[in-house]
């Protein structure tokens, strides 16, 4: 569907509500929409492509918003298969058009797709760069390593529109939770759990985009997944600094449980329990069996205190634990008070393994004690998990 966000700028982009998993890992109940925007004036501008899947429904998109014109650029800020599919098709269709992208999109062309058919027809742009379409003037941004290392962003001068690539994206088909933030209820919610688990490992990257943007003063952001941001800017680049520096968003308790036959469930719900009659102000649990290992890693991240009770497992730890702790230490997890409780019926191994993978990753604080359960929780051990919930929350 084509969106203005002004007389000259068009939302081009396609909504995808059949797809499954984003990135064949993602649960994405609400689908996923790929951005692409067009920007009018005495040249024109596509800005970027979209997924394959939904290239026949972009194409109609793009003819639609032209109107019968001719597109002279078309800007490549990522080169992500769900945002660059259809370069060489849009190559190929308007056969005068030239290509802008950074000198590291361009050593990847080749990987995607034949070298040749670029060959002459493309415009490598450098930091702090400008391409004039009249009275429209897109200033290219270098942002290697968000979330890849050929990734630019683009800033529209005149109209203050920052096109931010894979940055202030989110889950979800636009058809879905709107085209526009304004429209969006809960934009944070699944923003939060994109940006913790595709840029999270790059929080000093995303800082640097931000110190280069910040000073623009975008009033609109427009990026390649997700809504266009218009209204409340500062609360979305607020979001983004805390997020990106590995802040605390929200005071409270992070519980992951990892449960073979429901010992170190109880467990769980039991310290929850504890917890939230000691004041604590938010309590969030997760069955890492069962919900999606994405939201997990996404309240990690939000909380700056979790305990992670899991069960022993073949001498280690139980596997969807090891799996999230893995995943925590891929995604840079770092400035967090951490907690531990261990199952195990005849030989205790959980902790173990838990703290070898939490001494790999920077500035967590192990609190003690770690706790011990036996097959199943019993009075006695009340106790101790009491102790925890008051150390935890120290």
């Amino acid at each position: 569907m084509i969106k203005a966000i002004s007389p000259s700028i068009k939302y081009i982009g396609v909504d995808d509500i059949d797809l499954d998993l984003f990135e064949s890992q993602y649960v994405v109940p609400e689908g996923m929409s790929y951005n692409s925007y067009l920007i009018l004036d005495e040249r024109i501008a596509v800005l970027d492509t979209v997924d394959g899947r939904k290239g026949e429904d972009w194409l109609r998109n793009l003819e639609e918003a032209l109107d019968g014109c001719r597109p002279d650029y078309l800007v490549v800020h990522h080169m992500e298969p769900d945002h660059s599919s259809l370069i060489l098709t849009v190559l190929e269709q308007y056969p005068e058009l030239r290509l802008v992208t950074s000198a590291k999109s361009v050593a990847m062309l080749g990987q995607f797709f034949d070298a040749a058919a670029f060959e002459g027809r493309v415009q490598v742009v450098k930091e702090g760069e400008e391409l004039s379409l009249g009275t429209h003037t897109l200033r290219f941004l270098m942002a290697p390593m968000v979330h890849w290392p050929e990734v630019m962003v683009s800033f529209e001068t005149t109209e203050k529109v920052l096109f931010s690539a894979d940055a202030f994206g989110k889950f979800g088909a636009l058809s879905k939770c709107g085209y526009f933030g304004e429209e969006d209820d809960d934009w944070a919610c699944e923003a939060r759990r994109y940006y913790f688990n595709i840029c999270g490992k790059y929080g000093v990257p995303v800082q640097t985009l931000l110190k280069k943007v910040l000073p623009l003063s975008p009033e609109v952001i427009a990026p390649l997944h997700g809504p266009v941001l218009r209204e409340n800017l500062a609360s979305y680049l607020d979001l983004y600094r805390t997020w990106s520096s590995y802040g605390v968003e929200t005071e409270g308790v992070f519980i992951a449980y990892a449960s073979i036959h429901g010992g170190t469930a109880e467990v769980a719900g039991k310290l929850a329990e504890i917890l939230r009659a000691k004041g604590c102000p938010k309590v969030a649990v997760s069955d890492l069996s069962r919900d999606d290992m994405g939201e997990a890693v996404e309240d990690a991240f939000r909380y700056g205190r979790m305990v992670v009770a899991a069960a022993s497992y073949d001498g280690g730890l139980f596997t969807p634990a090891w799996l999230f702790l893995h995943t925590l230490q891929m995604k840079a997890y770092q400035q967090r008070r951490v907690a531990l409780v261990e199952n195990g019926s005849w030989a205790p191994s959980a902790g173990r393994v838990m703290k070898e993978m939490f001494g790999a990753m920077k500035d967590i604080t192990l609190v003690e004690p770690l706790v011990t359960i036996r097959s199943r929780m019993k009075d006695t051990d009340l106790p101790s998990l009491e102790a925890l919930a008051d150390a935890i929350l120290k």
